[in-house]
Order: structure tokens, then sequence, then C-alpha cells
């Protein structure tokens, strides 16, 4: 497990603090956080997936890691001057990629081939080993989204996922299966958000500290 400084130690504290249901899912959520660390320590990426609501969680993930979050980001002083004006205005990133945004590709796989293998035949396009790919499924057995968790563990990839109920088919295919304490759809999906916030805010913290 990852060894946190003091402020991501303050932010994890303050999503427990904020949500004490969570503490059950504690040291998952910060055994995730090590995955995440060291997938990007390595020049990784995380490939995301995730069906109506967790299909914009999965975007909104990408959005915090992609740019700055809390932060900035500036680059270093001489990266902006070897992209002159543009660097400006560049931010740091971590590499993340929502499996739910490519239009013209899904849609010709879901007529072609096999709608429950859309995510899947992304992973296998472009998960590497050492990448890690991030499941969303509220009940944990999407179809979708299992299988592609398939894919990504026999590709060599860490398979993380965020669920809630029992963590459902997921729960037996994951490295870390985050399985936040509700049974509702809307219920699981509001503890969602928080927890994701938090690992990347702590993942910013870590890799952009003087931003």
């Amino acid at each position: 497990m990852a060894v946190l400084n003091e402020r991501q130690e303050k932010i994890f504290k303050e999503l427990m603090d904020r949500y004490p249901a969570l503490k059950a899912v504690g040291g998952d959520i910060l055994e995730v956080y090590g995955i995440l660390e060291k997938c990007y320590e390595r020049g990784g990426r995380l490939l995301i997936a995730g069906n109506g609501g967790s299909c914009a969680d999965a975007e909104h993930i990408v959005g915090e890691l992609m740019k700055g979050f809390y932060k900035q980001r500036m680059l270093p002083t001489e990266e902006r001057k070897r992209f002159g004006e543009q660097g400006e205005k560049l931010q740091g990133a971590l590499p993340a990629i929502a499996l739910t945004q490519h239009g013209a590709l899904s849609t010709a796989f879901l007529n072609d081939v096999d709608p429950a293998m859309v995510f899947a035949q992304q992973v296998y396009g472009y998960g590497q080993g050492g990448d890690v790919f991030l499941g969303l499924s509220t009940s944990g057995n999407s179809a979708n989204v299992v299988l592609a968790a398939k894919v990504a563990a026999a590709k060599g990839m860490k398979v993380i996922t965020m669920t809630g109920r029992n963590g459902g088919k997921l729960k037996e295919l994951s490295d870390v299966c985050m399985i936040v304490p509700a049974q509702v759809t809307a219920d699981i999906q509001e503890y969602h958000l928080p927890v994701y916030h938090t690992l990347c805010a702590m993942l910013e913290e870590h890799f952009f500290p003087d931003a």
C-alpha cells in the first residue's frame, strides 16, 4: 500500500469524516490509490468504462485526471519553453481514457460484432501490461464491463472496480473491488463520486506537489 504524505492524509481523512459509512471500504480505497500511483509512476494509463450514470462518472474521472483538478498543474519552465506560447496554457496530465466516448467505433462494433464486447474490444486495443482498467457498475454485473475486466486481466492489466450491493460478478474478477455500502443505484452512485474525487485529488497531490 502506498505511503501517503500529509496533504494526502488530510484529503483521505476528509472523505472519511464527510462519509462515515465509507470507512468500511477505506482500506480498499487506499489499495486502489496505491495501484494507480504505481501505474502512473511506470508511465501507464487508466482505461475506464461504465453504463448510464456510470458512463458519466467514467468521463468525469477523465476530466479530473487529464487536466488540473484542484491545482493549475503548470508545466515545468523548460517544458513550457519547448511548447512556446501553447506551453503557458497546457497543464500536467495523468493519462486516462473513457471507453464510453468513441461513438463511431462503438456503434460499428455494436452493429457488426457483439454489443456486450464493446468495452472489451477497446481494452484489447488500448491496454498494455502495467495499465489499469477501472470498471464502474452499481450492480457489479454489467455484462460489457465484466467482459472488459476479463480481457484486461488476460492482458496483464490491474483490474479495479467500483460497485455497490454485494459486488456482483466484478468482485471476483477484480484485484480490488470498492463496494460502497448501498443497495439502490442512485445511492451507490452518490457514494462513487466522492470516492473517485478523493482518488483523483490524492493522485494530483502526489504527481503535482508544487503546482
